[in-house]
């Protein structure tokens, strides 16, 4: 009886439109904070993650964003996906396996150019075993593992 219960009620949400679908940028559960109010342009510009301000935000693919001054909110707007972590900030490592799990925003790396982020410092050990085969894994799976 259970089992047909869980049945239904998937089937119920498959038509509804609400297949437990996740949003494309990770904000937590709580916020609506994309990388958890860091400045996404501080990485690649100061190399290390700085708080964004209140000040300066931005409304992207549907988060909030925070950046440490206006000229980093202007290098932002002009160019989101240059600077926005892969996968909407999710682990990296966890999109390669085909699953999400929430990235940290002290736990990164920049590769060819582009933000990453991972869950926690062992995830991103064993991320950087094989860093080129994981984001052609995660390449792979994104943003299908949202769906």
């Amino acid at each position: 009886m259970f089992r047909h219960l869980i049945v239904l009620f998937a089937a119920m949400a498959a038509v509804l439109g609400f297949a437990f679908a996740k949003d494309p940028i990770n904000t937590g559960r709580f916020s609506n904070l994309a990388i958890g109010g860091y400045d996404a342009v501080s990485y690649f510009t100061d190399g290390t993650p700085t708080k964004g301000d209140k000040e300066f935000t931005f409304e992207y693919q549907g988060a909030e964003w925070r950046f440490s001054s206006a000229k980093n909110l202007e290098t932002f707007t002009a160019d989101p996906t240059a600077y926005a972590p892969q996968y909407g900030g999710y682990c990296a490592w966890a999109v390669s396996q085909n699953y999400t799990a929430p990235g940290d925003p002290k736990i990164w790396k920049i590769v060819d150019n582009k933000l990453y982020l991972n869950y926690n410092k062992k995830v991103q050990d064993d991320w950087k075993k094989d860093i080129p085969g994981f984001i052609k894994l995660a390449n792979e799976n994104w943003p299908g593992v949202i769906n």
